[in-house]
């Protein structure tokens, strides 16, 4: 069936219906400046014709390597209404890893702050996104508005690069069609409403601050603030002014808020909805939170970038008795648990979770071998063990690669950071297995320490609450853990480094 004009819908016809219906609301504030939801319309086909401008095409790729900001945005949208495909780039990363992402995706042109293009690869053609003479905001007011054939729901519109915690960054190829529909999952499972005064301070380069909160808040027409980074100060500031009532962040977020001084001395009692993923909450820290803050609603949000990132959700009013959960699959996710022959698991039994849904990505880009093995027999494979009670809430146990084969039993890290949470010295703690001639690999802890403590401590807290095959072999003892711009621990990065020592 062909779709006649006006019959389809995309990612930035999102904002054009919300600038219809509320022209004057304000959408979004960045520092100085506040845009109305018209003036952002406006402003998104002006950038529009300016990426044009630069010889571009349809279907062309454009990385996106900045910060936070209102041109961000901007910028993400324009792509989208121009039909090219916008490349999300952690701005932290450099190097190697820079440039992997730059030319796998084999973006024709970068848009970057002009504190980071340095950073980019010779002879890679750049466009500032501001601060600069030239740069795309600063062309908005010239650039006449973009007029030019609207893109169809199955082109793609976004490579989105999964995190790279245990192998190369693979590009998620996601059509205007899957966003569009992880939109309408998000605004239902997560209470988004028109009234809410959602504070954005996650990496916008990352799919869960983009596109489980800021479009689908921009779909119903709310006020968003956007920091530049999750500043603890400037968070709990806007809470207490009454001018931010609907938070999402990592646990490693929500940790450091609870480990703050003033935590319990700030007047927090305006924020109204609490929302946490990217990684495990680890359960001690939720059970702090909520006994400080009773009446917060928390969210969990559970899902993978493949996925546009939403999956599961767990409820405020489904938090009791179950606080390890991650939920149940959203309005347009279908989620199972299968064995290793790809049969449905017995209630209770760990298995792979593999999802089927509109929001899923096309597959990888130019990666048909990993795209093949990822998506098997109508369904996307995870890569996430999980098990699914009687009611259909999903509990993730661990990441497939990260279980650890301690003397050939499987034990989930997860587990066994939970134990270790319950400890008043440990601020931070990730599990790993290491390579052990006894063992085949040994239940290792690598702990952020908040005051002494002793590896012999650690070890006999957590036979105290696991079975001693569970408990850590070993404790290493670290300042910080290796983490990527959304939180996620990069236990690679923690094998890599004790294995060798």
């Amino acid at each position: 069936m062909t779709l006649t004009p006006g019959h389809d819908s995309t990612v930035d016809g999102v904002l054009r219906r919300s600038a219809r219906r509320t022209p004057a609301r304000v959408a979004v504030e960045y520092r100085d400046r506040a845009w109305t939801y018209d003036e952002l319309d406006t402003a998104v086909s002006r950038a529009a014709s300016v990426l044009l401008a630069e010889g571009l095409s349809p279907g062309d790729r454009v990385g996106a390597y900045g910060h936070n900001s209102d041109a961000y945005l901007i910028a993400f949208l324009a792509c989208a209404r121009a039909g090219l495909v916008h490349v999300p780039v952690n701005q932290n990363l450099t190097g190697d890893d820079l440039a992997y992402i730059v030319g796998q995706s084999g973006s024709a042109l970068v848009l970057t702050d002009p504190d980071l293009a340095a950073r980019l690869p010779r002879g890679v053609r750049t466009l500032p996104l501001r601060d600069a003479d030239g740069s795309l905001l600063a062309r908005l007011a010239e650039a006449p508005p973009y007029d030019g054939p609207e893109p169809g729901g199955e082109d793609l519109v976004q490579l989105l690069y999964t995190s790279g915690t245990t192998a190369l960054p693979k590009g998620a190829m996601m059509t205007h069609r899957a966003l569009v529909h992880e939109y309408l999952s998000a605004i239902t499972a997560l209470d988004l409403r028109v009234g809410d005064r959602p504070v954005h301070a996650l990496p916008l380069y990352h799919s869960a601050q983009m596109h489980v909160f800021l479009l689908p808040y921009l779909a119903v027409g709310a006020t968003n603030i956007v920091l530049d980074a999750p500043d603890g100060d400037r968070l709990l500031d806007l809470i207490e002014a009454g001018r931010a009532d609907s938070l999402f962040a990592p646990p490693t977020v929500w940790i450091g808020l609870a480990n703050r001084a003033d935590f319990t001395t700030r007047d927090l009692g305006g924020l109204r909805k609490a929302y946490y993923g990217a990684s495990i909450m680890p359960v001690p820290v939720l059970e702090r939170l909520r006994a400080h803050l009773p009446e917060l609603a928390f969210f969990n949000c559970f899902g993978q970038s493949e996925i546009g990132p939403l999956a599961t959700v767990l409820g405020p009013d489904e938090h009791e008795g179950r606080m390890d959960s991650c939920g149940r699959p959203v309005l347009f996710v279908e989620a199972r648990i299968v064995d290793e022959g790809g049969k449905d698991a017995l209630d209770g039994t760990p298995g792979e979770v593999v999802y089927r849904s509109p929001q899923l990505c096309q597959g990888y880009w130019d990666k048909p071998e990993e795209t093949e093995a990822a998506f098997r027999d109508g369904w996307f494979h995870s890569g996430d063990l999980a098990v699914r009670d009687a009611d259909g809430y999903f509990t993730i146990v661990d990441r497939v690669k990260d279980v650890i084969n301690s003397g050939g039993v499987l034990v989930a890290s997860r587990q066994v950071e939970d134990a270790l949470y319950t400890h008043e010295a440990v601020a931070e703690a990730a599990v790993i297995g290491l390579p052990d001639e006894r063992w085949i690999e040994a239940v290792t802890a690598v702990v952020v320490p908040r005051g002494d403590v002793t590896e012999r401590e650690l070890i006999a807290h957590a036979r105290e609450k696991l079975a001693p095959f569970k408990a850590p072999k070993r404790v290493r003892f670290v300042d910080a853990l290796p983490r990527n711009a959304s939180g996620k621990i990069l236990k690679r990065e923690l094998r890599d480094r004790f294995t060798a020592s």
